[in-house]
């Protein structure tokens, strides 16, 4: 009896890891597969290239005001019922997407957005509260599963839409069966739930503390870059370096994919060091080389695309892994998720609009790109106070004591 229950607690920790890594595929596939296709979108809708931006800025417009809302809404209902809701909405959003209109686009981007902001909040949560003792493990893993899947989305889109009878908007869209393969794996986890008290309980967002800001302003500045770079670098290429679209999605595709492989690496280097401080600025600086390094020789786009790959995938997963190395438990990975993605996807949703609007006032791409150098040097600052070995809430306790006194 014993052994059929530690065989039936072993089966249903597997299916859970397996249930948040589909959800994790979810939550980028429907945004990076935009990029490479976005001309065809501009041309088929006439859309300028600030409102093509939007396409990419909705979504983390979305992330900016529903992530606070997460904690409540876990409160009121178990986290296992508001993420399978935010996989329904995902995938409604999906299919809307697939209206040959500008409003089903935008509509169905919106959607997105919203469900993909609850998921972003819910996944850390979820891993320290279920496997505590493995947050760097298994954040790596999920980043790896996310950039993965995000990767081949933005390698597939071009021929996808030039193969598919429905062009760009079967490209985008084919991800609704992944949504609906997550919606029914999570389904399980529904049936499993544990009681409202004993997963979550009500918790201030840490905005009193130091360290919570510079891991909001860690996870914002790589997020402005990956999404500019995810948005914009096919279109850099093609008009610095003269490179077909077609190649310059493939080597979207290159960097994201070198994305997933530094991801691989960053639990092991972690664990070889007693904070992240150097990880951190380290990786930071590797982003900064490969912006300058498109605006200095845009003729190598292979090796940037690399440099910005082994930068970009290492910041990813050291933001995710801060929202619960930081925290004491699964409540507080949840209200530091929820400030980090608030706060940081605002200053990330600037970024493909505004960076779009400086390419077309200045008519090139070096006042964009300079900018980008700017803020991976204010990241390289951040990464070392975002990367102190404590934790968030402890330091905002420390403080209240100090003001006290």
């Amino acid at each position: 009896m014993n052994r059929q229950r530690v065989a039936s607690a072993h089966s249903g920790r597997a299916l859970l890891v397996w249930a948040l890594l589909v959800v994790a595929a979810n939550l980028r596939a429907p945004l990076t597969g935009v990029g490479p296709v976005l001309d065809q979108m501009q041309a088929d809708l006439d859309l300028s290239p600030a409102a093509a931006g939007l396409v990419t800025t909705l979504p983390l417009l979305a992330f900016a005001a529903l992530s606070p809302m997460v904690p409540r809404l876990t409160a009121r209902r178990t986290p296992e019922r508001v993420l399978a809701g935010a996989l329904v909405v995902l995938a409604a959003g999906i299919a809307l997407r697939w209206v040959p209109t500008a409003l089903g686009l935008f509509a169905g981007t919106m959607l997105i957005g919203a469900g993909v902001a609850v998921g972003n909040v819910l996944l850390p949560s979820l891993i320290k509260r279920d496997f505590p003792a493995r947050v760097g493990l298994l954040t790596a893993a999920y980043a790896t599963v996310m950039g993965g899947v995000a990767a081949v989305a933005s390698g597939i889109a071009v021929p996808l839409s030039r193969a598919a009878p429905g062009g760009w908007h079967a490209a985008i869209g084919c991800w609704l069966l992944l949504a609906v393969v997550g919606i029914v794996l999570w389904l399980p986890q529904m049936r499993a739930t544990r009681p409202v008290s004993d997963v979550t309980r009500s918790i201030r967002l840490p905005w009193m503390s130091g360290l919570a800001w510079a891991v909001t302003a860690f996870m914002g500045l790589q997020s402005l870059g990956f999404y500019v770079v995810i948005t914009w670098l096919p279109q850099i290429l093609q008009d610095t370096g003269g490179i077909a679209s077609a190649t310059a999605g493939w080597l979207l595709f290159l960097f994201q994919a070198v994305a997933v492989l530094t991801s691989l690496a960053v639990p092991a280097a972690m664990r070889r060091t007693a904070d992240q401080r150097a990880l951190a600025a380290v990786s930071s600086a590797v982003l900064l080389a490969g912006y300058f390094g498109l605006l200095a020789a845009p003729g190598w786009a292979l090796l940037w695309a690399v440099v910005l790959g082994l930068g970009g995938g290492a910041c990813l997963v050291l933001a995710l892994a801060f929202l619960g190395l930081r925290a004491q438990d699964a409540p507080g990975a949840g209200a530091l998720s929820a400030m980090a993605q608030s706060i940081g996807y605002l200053v990330a949703a600037a970024g493909p609009v505004l960076f779009g609007l400086l390419h077309t006032v200045s008519s090139s791409w070096r006042a964009p790109l300079l900018v980008m150098c700017v803020a991976a040097a204010g990241q390289v600052i951040v990464a070392i106070m975002a990367g102190r070995g404590t934790v968030a809430d402890k330091a905002l306790d420390v403080a209240a004591q100090r003001r006290a006194t």
